[in-house]
């Protein structure tokens, strides 16, 4: 399988409390994050998964391939704040471009379950700059969706293209 470093984007901001996931999104969440990790291990032993908080913004755990750590971190983390979509993707692409491993693919993996407050032009030119440096971008949105589909969609339709495809 591919070598992979992956950097997953949680939401802990205050929408995380919401109750309308079983039992609340911030766990909904952590489950998803839990597959995934456990997903890439299996892929390839070599992969490589970072976690960031994208409420505060900080680089919870560096890339490693130590799932147990990342759990870990991620279980521990408290809902807080509102999200800096922005900022948090563009700290996720700096962490990606000093992984260890350079032959490894870049993805980031975004969980958004609180409106996004950037502006559409600073997301597009964001996307435009991850697809530049090659990086995938996998965006999971759940619960607002009404408020931020506009601008998600725009953010995903500069790093796809026009032909759909990277």
């Amino acid at each position: 399988m591919v070598l992979e470093s992956t950097v997953i984007c949680v939401d802990n901001s205050d929408w995380m409390r919401n109750g309308d996931f079983i039992p609340n999104r911030l766990q909904a969440q952590q489950e998803a994050v839990n597959v995934i990790c456990r997903l890439k291990q299996s892929q390839n032993a070599e992969n490589s998964v970072g976690l960031l908080s994208l409420a505060d913004c900080q680089t919870i755990v560096t890339l490693t391939s130590e799932i147990n750590k990342v759990m870990g971190a991620l279980y521990k983390l408290e809902p807080d704040g509102h999200i800096n979509f922005h900022t948090g993707l563009s700290i996720a692409r700096l962490m990606l471009k000093h992984r260890q491993n350079k032959n490894q693919r870049m993805r980031v993996i975004t969980f958004i379950a609180s409106p996004v407050d950037n502006d559409v032009k600073d997301l597009v030119r964001l996307a435009k700059k991850l697809k530049k440096e090659k990086v995938n971008v996998d965006v999971v949105s759940f619960g607002e969706n009404v408020d931020n589909q506009d601008k998600l969609q725009s953010f995903v339709e500069a790093l796809n293209g026009k032909d759909g495809s990277q």
